[in-house]
């Protein structure tokens, strides 16, 4: 493939670019002007950091390393994800980052192996950027889940207890949250498939073209990941929902107060 790379400059002028949201942020004294500088910094500094460190492991291409760095991936996510939600990490994050490590490990290996016919499933130039784009849109749709679940157990707690009390069990009282948690996490990715090629490129396919690939090939590639995506972010939810569900609630059904942070 022909690579088009980006020369400092070319860069620096891209920073450039920042001066009309920031404009807009001034003009409208809209009290952002700090965060997004901050998250300008961040996202320089971590992306960096991380490049170097990448080069490295693509260099060495050992499999267990690379297990490592995507075993990292999930962990951060974990803890992103808990956090999104308003939650406790000390009393969810395990079972948390049990079901994100089935969830991205099943769509992951089947695309490396099945897909891609890949010889060696810890790859770095397939497993690490793979791994990031199916746990990257996990993260959303988790943090949108956690959150969605426990608040409305929370919420409508009267009428959760009453159902308890008429002889439901914890599974049956909380069906309903679940349906209506992966209806509302869900919803982004599937909007995103059904209007994918029309109102946007998305970023696999781009990339894949960028790189010199023709367009037919960028779009098998394209369907390939939203459909591993999609599986990914299925999965992560419900064994997200079903495992924290075990500690977070006490033998009788009700929800603990301390899996909250407030």
């Amino acid at each position: 493939m022909n690579e088009t790379p980006i020369h400092l400059w070319g860069l620096v002028a891209g920073y450039g670019l920042l001066i009309i949201p920031l404009a807009v942020l001034l003009r409208t004294r809209t009290p952002l002007v700090g965060k997004m500088l901050i998250g300008v910094v961040r996202m320089t500094v971590q992306l960096l950091l991380v490049g170097f460190y990448l080069q490295i492991v693509f260099d060495l291409n050992h499999p267990w390393l690379n297990g490592v760095w995507v075993l990292v991936m999930i962990g951060v996510a974990d803890i992103s994800i808990i956090r999104g939600a308003g939650l406790r990490i000390r009393k969810l994050a395990l079972p948390l980052f049990l079901s994100l490590l089935i969830g991205i490990a099943v769509p992951l290996l089947f695309f490396l192996g099945v897909i891609l016919r890949q010889s060696c499933l810890l790859e770095a130039r397939f497993v690490i950027p793979i791994a990031g784009m199916i746990l990257g849109n996990c993260l959303r749709a988790n943090i949108i889940g956690i959150r969605r679940f426990y608040q409305s157990i929370r919420q409508g707690e009267k009428a959760f207890c009453q159902q308890l009390a008429d002889g439901a069990t914890l599974h049956e009282a909380t069906s309903p949250h679940l349906q209506h948690t992966l209806q509302e996490a869900l919803a982004p990715t599937l909007a995103t498939m059904a209007t994918i090629g029309v109102v946007s490129l998305p970023g696999m396919m781009t990339g894949v073209i960028l790189g010199g690939a023709d367009p037919m090939t960028a779009i098998q590639y394209q369907i390939a990941i939203m459909i591993a995506i999609f599986t990914g972010t299925g999965i992560t939810i419900l064994l997200g929902i079903l495992l924290t569900r075990r500690v977070g609630f006490d033998d009788f059904g009700m929800l603990k107060r301390d899996i909250f942070k407030l």
